[in-house]
């Protein structure tokens, strides 16, 4: 296998032109779902490599509880420095375990707290909280909650306050909030999948950019809303959150609010320049996630072979 036990850990870099593509080819929502995927298993991909890598680096210390032929000079042979690589894993796997407690630690702890503060206000309409700071997000739980404060409010005039409501609505009913913790849990596994982390908050934000607009039925007020929301807003929403102008290159947002509506369908026509660019996407994601997959099994196989009774 040679090198060729590594792949896992660098396939995520093949996904970044993709990511671009499907951004721009995509329905927003087909894109976040698909991105979101697409991040899961590279980084499943990855850590199941480093977990592998660790085993075969440290079978041959004494006192382990691994099987004895996992430490034969033949299964080492399978992965280059063997000894360098397994006790480089461990680190590794101990920063990776570590960076996702803290994350999902920091998700859950703020949640627990937000929902403490607004246990006093009514379930079913939004939190306006008396602060002069802008800012507007997403709350999810049971039930979810919309967070606004007034400076946010006093920003926007009516319209532009319903297009803030409904797409932090759209949050919510999306369940964006579990996109956006799994893509971040994948960026702690693999930095390098840390871009496409960026490319499905984008993706969310637009999803939720149209929903609003076809629940105001006015795409230039929505446009309005996110460029002003944008200026005047404060720091972002805690991370794994969704936040009505903290997330998303916001321009691009505004331009694309401004622009025709993206078709209803998952996938544009094959025969066009878009349908080639989606379909290069998909293909590309294809071939990157079933190399990581391929190259992560092709080591597991050599360890069971190790173990097998002769």
């Amino acid at each position: 296998m040679g090198v060729f036990v590594f792949l896992p850990l660098v396939l995520p870099l093949t996904a970044l032109p993709i990511a671009r593509l499907a951004e721009q080819h995509l329905h927003p929502r087909s894109a976040a779902l698909l991105l979101t995927s697409v991040t899961v298993v590279l980084a499943a991909c990855s850590t199941f490599c480093l977990g592998l890598l660790m085993v075969v680096g440290t079978a041959q210390l004494p006192g382990n509880p691994l099987p004895d032929s996992w430490s034969d000079p033949e299964v080492r042979g399978a992965v280059p420095y063997d000894e360098v690589a397994g006790k480089t894993a461990i680190v590794a796997l101990t920063v990776v375990v570590v960076a996702c407690a803290l994350t999902v630690r920091r998700h859950v702890r703020f949640r627990s707290r937000a929902h403490g503060a607004l246990a006093g206000l009514p379930p079913d309409e939004p939190a306006v909280l008396d602060d002069e700071l802008p800012y507007a997000y997403a709350l999810p739980g049971s039930p979810g909650r919309v967070v606004v404060s007034t400076g946010m409010l006093s920003c926007l005039n009516e319209g532009e306050r319903e297009a803030l409501l409904a797409h932090e609505r759209a949050h919510l009913t999306g369940r964006h909030h579990r996109l956006l913790l799994a893509v971040r849990l994948a960026g702690c596994a693999n930095p390098f999948l840390r871009p496409l982390r960026a490319a499905v908050t984008f993706s969310t934000e637009r999803w939720a950019d149209e929903a609003a607009a076809q629940a105001t039925g006015d795409r230039r007020t929505t446009a309005r809303a996110v460029g002003k929301a944008a200026l005047f807003s404060g720091p972002g929403a805690p991370p794994g959150l969704a936040a009505f102008a903290a997330a998303g290159p916001v321009p691009r947002r505004v331009a694309a609010l401004l622009g025709p509506v993206p078709p209803r369908r998952s996938w544009p026509p094959a025969l066009t320049r878009a349908g080639i660019a989606a379909y290069f996407a998909a293909a590309g994601t294809a071939a990157s996630t079933v190399s990581a997959l391929n190259a992560a099994s092709a080591l597991f196989l050599v360890l069971e072979a190790a173990a097998a009774p002769l």
